[in-house]
């Protein structure tokens, strides 16, 4: 399973169809997990050997643990091995999992007090905004290693200068949202230096200065992105790997495909095998209950 619980159920509140989304991303010191959700639901079967760090991105989840009665989630909250728990979510409601290593974490994050707890909230938010502008698989992967070293250093008043990256300039803020809120937007450097308020040259250098990558290669990106929850969230038999890569701009599929392992680390056709692999399991395990 991608949340790393071979054990995880989801039981949606009412209704059929899609539920919503689960994102994660590996690495060598832990596994980062997004869940969101498109309808309620209760989600159960998390357990782990090493502390777990949940953090509320949208709304306000619910949480029980060990059994417990229903509790809003709505900051970071360090759980410890023995801690099993459940989560309840609203429509639209995003919960972030943090989930170390064996051994990435110290034993002093879980007994972390609330001044420490802020400090770790700026820490993750931090490593939260640098994310979307990775150039690919490999350096996501690296900067996830940094930041579960970062959480591993033991806390002092000092740790809160650890995140010395600034918060996106408001400019760039306009292009980032201009880029993911209009998928229809064809892109154009000149209207999107307009939108932002700068020179064509100095949106090019501020974002390559900023965040490691140009104009284009996050618009790039954002595409890249939209295929892949097209591929994810298909409720076809079979997705259409070359007709979203075209819906996106992308006409050559030779090239598509090279850009899209480079982003992800597979190729598009392992991510329709993956999906197709857990619908199999899914429906299996449907099976197993409507026979017990």
């Amino acid at each position: 399973m991608l949340s790393g619980c071979d054990d995880i159920k989801c039981r949606p509140h009412s209704g059929d169809g899609s539920i919503g989304s689960l994102s994660a991303l590996d690495s060598a010191r832990g596994r980062v997990i997004s869940l969101k959700a498109s309808k309620g639901i209760d989600v159960s079967g998390f357990r782990s050997t090493e502390s777990v760090l949940l953090l509320p991105r949208e709304g306000v989840p619910e949480i029980a643990i060990r059994g417990g009665l229903w509790r809003p989630l709505d900051r970071l909250l360090v759980l410890v091995p023995q801690d099993r728990f459940e989560l309840r979510l609203a429509p639209g409601t995003k919960v972030m999992i943090l989930r170390p290593d064996v051994g990435a974490l110290g034993d002093w994050i879980a007994q972390s007090s609330d001044q420490c707890l802020t400090v770790l909230e700026a820490i993750i938010d931090c490593y939260l905004e640098r994310l979307p502008f990775v150039r690919g698989d490999e350096q996501a992967r690296q900067l996830t290693n940094r930041f579960f070293d970062t959480l591993a250093t033991p806390w002092t008043p000092r740790k809160a200068a650890v995140c010395s990256e600034r918060n996106l300039d408001r400019r760039l803020q306009r292009v980032v949202e201009k880029i993911m809120q209009d998928p229809a937007w064809e892109f154009d450097l000149k209207e999107l230096a307009s939108y932002a308020g700068v020179s064509e040259r100095n949106l090019y250098y501020l974002m390559k200065r900023e965040t490691g990558i140009t104009p284009y290669r996050f618009y790039q990106r954002a595409r890249l992105t939209r295929v892949r929850e097209r591929l994810v969230d298909c409720q076809c038999e079979v997705p259409h790997i070359s007709w979203y890569a075209a819906d996106e701009g992308f006409s050559h599929l030779g090239r598509f495909a090279a850009m899209y392992r480079e982003h992800f680390g597979e190729l598009p056709s392992e991510t329709v095998q993956w999906r197709r692999n857990l619908l199999r399991r899914s429906v299996a395990s449907a099976e197993e209950l409507v026979e017990t």
